[in-house]
C-alpha cells in the first residue's frame, strides 16, 4: 500500500461491504432473485466481508426488497459473521414507535450484528403512492430521527408532528448493541444527510457517485457532519464513513468488460427511465466508457481496483468502509467471482493481512544461502555420524 493510501485509512485498516437495493431486471423470476440475493450475502458471509446493507422499496418493478428488516431476519439465520444494515429505511414511510422495536428486536435476534441505516427515501414513485409531498421527506426524516434516537437510548419521548404523534412511548426492550444499535444516516449531495448525522453522532453513507465532483461534495458532507457534531456536544469517527461504488473485477480488463456486457445495459435502462437520480443519465449510448471514463465505476482487474480505491480515500480524505453497490452487470457465476477476487486480492492490500507473511518471506529470501548452507551442514554430519558408527562396528 502506498503511504499516501494509508495516511487515509482510519486505523490503517478499510473495510468492505455492499449496499444491495437490490437491482433485478423485470423479465426474470423474482422469488428466484430474492433467494439469489441471500445466497450472495452467504457468498460474502464465507469471504470475509464486513457488512452488507439492504435496501428498502415498493415501486419501479427493479428494485424489490420491500422491508429490510424481514430480509435481514432471514438473512441473519443463513450467515454467521457478516453485520447486516438496513440500507436504507425510508422514515417518513414508518410510524417511529413501530420502527424503533423492529430493529431492536433485529439487535436482539442477530446477537448485534444488525445495523440501523436511515434516510428520507430515494425513489419518488414510493413517496407520492404514499401520498407523501418529496419537499418534506427530508423534513419528516429528520423529525423521525429525533425520535428514535430518544427512543432507542430508552428514553420516554412526547412528540407530535404533522405526520406522526407519540405519548410517553418508551420500547419496553433495550438494545443488545451497547450503548445503542448503530445507526448511519444516508447522505447524497444533499446536506441534510450529514448535518442529521452530525447532529446525533451517528456514522454516515455517502451514495451519489464517485467521479472527482462527487468526491469533493461527500469530503465537503464529511466536514458539515464533524461541525454539526461539534455544534451539538457530539462526536463522529471516519471508521463510521461508509462511501458507495461501483465496480465489477476479473481476472483480465478484457474479460471484465465481457462480463458486464450480461446486464450493464440493463441496470443503465432502469436509470434512465425509472429512478430518481440517473447514474447513466439519458442520452448515454454507452455506458461502459461513460462510468469508466468518469470514474463513476471500476471495470477491471483486482491491481485496478487498488489503484481506483486509492484514488477514492485520497480524493475524499479518508473513510472506514467502501461499499459496493451491488449491480448483476454480470452472470450469476462472474458476479460471485468478481467478489472472490475482491476479497483474496483487494482486501489484504487496505488491511495488512499480508505484512508479517511478507516479512517473513523476504527474511526468508534474504537468509537463503545460510539456511540452506546450515540444512546441507546438517544433513553431511548426519552422514558423517553413519559413516563412522558403520566403520567402528566393522572393526
Amino acid at each position: 500500500m502506498s503511504r499516501s493510501a494509508l495516511s487515509y485509512l482510519p486505523n490503517n485498516h478499510l473495510k468492505f461491504g455492499i449496499f444491495h437495493a437490490p437491482f433485478h431486471p423485470v423479465a426474470e423470476n423474482p422469488t428466484l432473485a430474492l433467494e439469489r440475493d441471500l445466497e450472495l450475502l452467504q457468498h460474502l458471509d464465507v469471504l470475509g466481508y464486513d457488512e452488507a446493507w439492504i435496501g428498502e422499496h415498493h415501486s419501479g418493478g427493479y428494485e424489490i426488497i420491500a422491508c429490510p428488516e424481514m430480509f435481514i431476519a432471514a438473512a441473519a439465520e443463513r450467515t454467521k459473521h457478516i453485520r447486516l444494515g438496513t440500507g436504507v429505511v425510508s422514515l417518513p414511510y414508518h410510524h417511529p414507535f413501530t420502527l424503533a422495536g423492529r430493529i431492536t428486536l433485529l439487535d436482539h435476534l442477530t446477537r448485534g450484528r444488525v445495523m440501523f441505516g436511515v434516510g428520507p427515501g430515494a425513489l419518488v414513485g414510493d413517496a407520492y403512492r404514499m401520498g407523501i409531498d418529496p419537499e418534506n421527506q427530508r423534513r419528516m426524516m429528520n423529525e423521525s430521527l429525533d425520535a428514535l434516537v430518544a427512543l432507542l437510548d430508552g428514553q420516554s419521548v412526547t412528540m407530535k408532528t404533522d405526520w406522526f404523534e407519540l405519548k410517553d412511548a418508551r420500547l419496553q426492550l433495550g438494545p443488545f448493541q451497547r450503548p445503542r444499535t448503530e445507526m448511519a444516516v444516508a447522505c447524497a449531495r444533499s446536506p441534510s444527510g450529514a448535518l442529521a448525522a452530525g447532529r446525533h453522532g451517528l456514522g454516515m453513507l455517502s451514495i451519489g457517485g464517485t467521479n472527482d465532483e462527487a468526491l469533493a461534495a461527500h469530503a465537503n458532507n464529511w466536514r458539515m457532519c464533524e461541525e454539526a457534531a461539534a455544534e451539538n456536544g457530539k462526536t463522529v469517527h471516519r471508521e463510521n464513513w461508509r462511501l458507495v461504488t461501483l465496480m465489477h473485477i476479473a481476472e483480465t480488463r478484457e474479460q471484465a468488460r465481457a462480463n458486464v456486457e450480461f446486464g450493464l445495459e440493463k441496470f443503465a435502462k432502469y436509470f434512465r427511465e425509472i429512478a430518481t437520480f440517473p447514474i447513466v443519465p439519458a442520452g448515454i449510448d454507452n455506458p461502459f466508457e461513460y462510468l469508466t471514463e468518469n470514474k463513476m465505476a471500476l471495470i477491471g482487474t483486482p491491481d485496478d481496483a487498488i489503484e481506483y480505491i486509492e484514488t477514492l480515500l485520497e480524493g475524499s480524505g479518508g473513510f472506514g468502509s467502501l461499499m459496493q453497490l451491488a449491480h448483476n452487470w454480470a452472470d450469476w457465476g462472474q458476479t460471485k467471482r468478481s467478489y472472490e477476487l475482491i476479497a483474496r486480492y483487494v482486501f489484504p492490500h487496505f488491511q495488512g493481512s499480508n505484512l508479517l507473511r511478507d516479512t517473513s518471506y523476504d527474511y526468508s529470501h534474504r537468509n537463503r544461502d545460510v539456511f540452506v548452507g546450515r540444512a546441507a551442514d546438517a544433513v553431511q554430519s548426519e552422514i558423517d555420524r553413519y559413516k563412522d558408527r558403520k566403520s567402528g562396528g566393522a572393526e
